[in-house]
């Protein structure tokens, strides 16, 4: 929905049109690309408790660091 060359760290996932269903499927094409596992609460509107892409790329950055 926005140009990928647009979207910056501190950018809001909600303000990017991401809904709660479009984030579970993030996070679970994140952990395929990655094969890691995010916790993540279905129920929780802040799907993984991320709110901003930062916050989603600084949580794959330590997971995949753990796998390393």
């Amino acid at each position: 929905r926005v140009d990928r060359s647009e979207i910056g760290v501190d950018d809001k996932l909600q303000d990017l049109g991401l809904e709660s269903l479009d984030a579970l499927e993030m996070v679970f094409d994140i952990e395929e690309k990655f094969n890691i596992e995010i916790p993540v609460n279905a129920n929780d509107a802040n799907i993984g408790g991320f709110e901003t892409v930062g916050d989603v790329v600084r949580a794959v950055e330590k997971l995949v660091a753990k796998k390393a």
